[in-house]
This record gives structure tokens, C-alpha cells and sequence, in this order.
């Protein structure tokens, strides 16, 4: 019943977005769209930013349906532009709501956790850190991110698909690079620490 009526708020406030901006949309709007009262709003939500976060944590993330590998991440990524594109207004009213940090915080996780899980299938029988496979997707990410938030800002005009067809020959070889370049090598801060020590 609970996971009913958070869903029931997230479908309303989405309505309101195609109606005015999220910042003046007030709780008192959601709950007379989702016929329930104030009291149920704040049972399951702190305040509107809180569902804002709820909807991209719970909802986004199934964007990503599994396509964390070697072989799907191009599909993956395209799904996050696909999520993006059927919730234009719920995104397009984040990117430009003071709390915009939810929406990069959605993008950045998702991103991250895509590309963590293409980086340990690419690393596989390849001796690489575990904060060196982190570094290397910390590093894409904000690449990625990055020309989302670009093409969200410019008004999505872009086709998805042509995005990630140039993504994908840009990137081509790329993770498998990256991670031979840290193989073995011991970290840069812990040679300096021996040093330091010798």
C-alpha cells in the first residue's frame, strides 16, 4: 500500500510539472491531484524535493535494466536518454528548480554504477585496483554527465541514438586502455609514502 501511494504522489506532481515550474508547485497541489491529505504526504515524504529523490532513485534506476556490461553499456546509456526523453517535463523542471542537484546526483550514480560494472567485466583477469577501476569511471562520468546536462540545457534536440553512435566511436577501446595503463602499477601516492618512509 505504501509503494501505492508514493506512486500515486510521483504520477501526480509529474501531471503538475506539465502544468507550472517545480518551484511553485506546493504540497497542498500534489495532494488535492492525488486526493489524499497532508498528513499522508508527509508520512512518506519530507518535502517535495524528498519525492523528487524518491522518483529518481526508485523509478530512473529501472532505466538501466541490467545493461551494466561490456557488450550492453552503449544500450544502457541510451536508456538513460530514453528515461530522460518520456519525463521531459519532471526533467526538464528539475534542471531548472533550485534543486537541481537531485537530478545530477540521479545521472551521476547511474552512470557511475553503469560504467563500475563495465570496467570489473573489462578488468577481469587483469590486475587493477579497486580505486583505480573507481577512478577511471569517476573520470567518464563526469564526461558523460556532463553532455547529458548539456543536452538537457540546449532542449533535447539531439536524437539519442546519434549521441551514443558518436559516443560510442569516440570511446571505442577506451575502458580497455585505461585499465592496461593502471595494470600492476603500484599507486603513485603509495611509492610516495615508501619513499617518504625510506
Amino acid at each position: 500500500m505504501s509503494q501505492t501511494t508514493k506512486k500515486a504522489l510521483a504520477y501526480s506532481l509529474k501531471k503538475l510539472l506539465k502544468q507550472k515550474p517545480l518551484d511553485k508547485i506546493t504540497v497542498t497541489d500534489i495532494t488535492e491531484d492525488c486526493e489524499v491529505n497532508r498528513q499522508t504526504f508527509y508520512y512518506h515524504f519530507r518535502d517535495i524535493y524528498d519525492l523528487v529523490e524518491w522518483i529518481y532513485t526508485i523509478e530512473a534506476t529501472k532505466a538501466l535494466d541490467g545493461n551494466k556490461t561490456a557488450t550492453t553499456w552503449q544500450q544502457g546509456f541510451l536508456q538513460i536518454f530514453e528515461y530522460i526523453l518520456e519525463n521531459k517535463a519532471f526533467v526538464k523542471s528539475t534542471y531548472h528548480s533550485v534543486n537541481r542537484e537531485h537530478l545530477e546526483s540521479y545521472l551521476y550514480n547511474e552512470t557511475f554504477n553503469l560504467l563500475i560494472g563495465v570496467l570489473n567485466e573489462f578488468a577481469e583477469g587483469m590486475s587493477v585496483r579497486d580505486e583505480d577501476k573507481a577512478f577511471i569511471a569517476n573520470f567518464y562520468k563526469f564526461a558523460f554527465v556532463g553532455l547529458v546536462l548539456d543536452w538537457i540545457g540546449k532542449g533535447m534536440k539531439e536524437e539519442p541514438k546519434d549521441l551514443m553512435e558518436r559516443l560510442s566511436i569516440l570511446l571505442q577501446g577506451d575502458f580497455k586502455n585505461a585499465l592496461d595503463k593502471f595494470k600492476t602499477k603500484p599507486s603513485i601516492f603509495a611509492k610516495t609514502n615508501s619513499e617518504k618512509q625510506g
